[in-house]
């Protein structure tokens, strides 16, 4: 495949990221008007997902498998047609346990069919550069909060939620049916001609050993810690900035501002992580992280908030494509796809607490104070476990 090819998949993943993960959180943006027009508490339309970072846990590790076997153009190409299916028919949901079930399981188990099977085949494709080419890729993720979400507000505002869900889901399968065929699997790894070469260099370790290893388990956790950390105050940041008294698309327009500055974060820790090995500016920008997610407790006039949503998108967003690139550094090519996604399964049992958490807080409180507090003490604890990351392998010679 030519480098264009190449840079070719990386568009495709990105697109097919930016639309997945935009058409998930936009619940973030329809939570006050369900929440208004329904009667449904904050806290059980936000249960909707929590119930799909847990369900794209469990389906995370089967798509990268599937991945693995079959490539990756069919599980995303599935993964698409569920997409669209699941926000049309919660779009027609007349009970919030029919809502919390079809947006809930639906939608998480069409997103997880993408984030592990797109990132293990750009990884793939890749030898230098390859934290860059990740990076872009979750810079489409980053893109959702600018294009999804008020696009959302917008038709929330023309319309109403229910055909603002509705229309939002026919038009997934418009842009991701056709991105799909863009997406290649990649090359086979060549064999290695170091003894003792790390596992990103030859063919890839045993699914049975990464799961004894501890390096995965440091990899989980630290997944698991920045999503807990970062999850409540993403989803919950709209609501909050209402609360604060910030007009209802102005506060949409602070999600746009981190969705932005991620963009940005991605590309300069993609950069950073290449020059400067992917430890440091993981540590650092877990770091910037906690500290900011602390900072918005104290927060209340819509600059203040663009100032922080800058850094902090810069920070969250800039981090999480790092995960991946560790991943194939440590474990290889050939079962990426399933390592990524029983990485993928811990960070989502932390992105599923922070919406659930955030509701409950704000039913219980009236306000989102001790949510940014715990946040922010679970993302010290994300840098304290990134810390005992162990360096990579070096290579051997073999004698000759």
């Amino acid at each position: 495949m030519s480098n264009f090819q190449r840079w070719l998949v990386v568009f495709a993943g990105a697109l097919m990221g930016c639309v997945a993960v935009g058409t998930m959180f936009s619940l973030a943006v329809f939570l006050d008007p369900m929440s208004l027009e329904t009667g449904w508490s904050r806290a059980g339309i936000s249960s909707a997902m929590t119930l799909n970072f847990l369900v794209m846990g469990v389906a995370g590790i089967a798509w990268g498998t599937a991945s693995d076997r079959f490539g990756p153009g069919i599980v995303v190409l599935i993964g698409s047609l569920l997409l669209g299916l699941a926000l049309v028919l919660a779009s027609r949901a007349t009970s919030l346990l029919a809502f919390q079930l079809t947006y809930g399981i639906l939608v998480g188990l069409a997103a997880s069919a993408f984030f592990a099977p797109v990132t293990a085949a750009v990884t793939g494709w890749f030898t230098t550069h390859r934290s860059l080419a990740v990076s872009l890729v979750s810079a489409g993720m980053g893109m959702a909060p600018m294009t999804i979400s008020p696009f959302a507000r917008w038709l929330i505002t023309a319309y109403d939620w229910r055909f603002a869900m509705l229309a939002i889901g026919i038009g997934t399968w418009v842009v991701l049916l056709p991105a799909t065929l863009l997406l290649r699997r990649p090359p086979a790894a060549p064999a290695p001609a170091l003894a003792g070469a790390p596992a990103g260099e030859s063919g890839g370790m045993p699914m049975r050993e990464v799961l004894r290893s501890p390096q995965f388990w440091i990899l989980g956790l630290t997944f698991f810690a920045c999503c807990a950390a970062h999850s409540g105050p993403i989803f919950h940041m709209v609501s909050y900035a209402i609360v604060c008294g910030v007009s209802p698309m102005a506060a949409v327009s602070i999600y746009s501002v981190e969705g932005l500055a991620g963009l940005g974060g991605r590309i300069l820790l993609g950069v950073g992580a290449d020059r400067l090995g992917v430890k440091p500016v993981l540590v650092a920008g877990l770091l910037v992280q906690a500290i900011v997610i602390a900072a918005y407790s104290v927060v209340g006039q819509l600059e203040q908030f663009y100032l922080l949503a800058m850094i902090f998108g810069a920070a969250y967003g800039g981090v999480m494509p790092l995960y991946a690139v560790l991943a194939h550094d440590y474990f290889g090519q050939k079962n990426l796809g399933a390592v990524l996604g029983a990485a993928t399964m811990l960070s989502s049992v932390g992105m599923a607490l922070g919406p659930w958490i955030g509701g409950w807080i704000f039913d219980t409180f009236q306000n989102y104070a001790w949510l940014f507090i715990g946040s922010s003490i679970v993302g010290l604890g994300a840098v304290a476990i990134a810390l005992a990351f162990p360096p990579l392998p070096r290579r051997r010679f073999q004698p000759a």
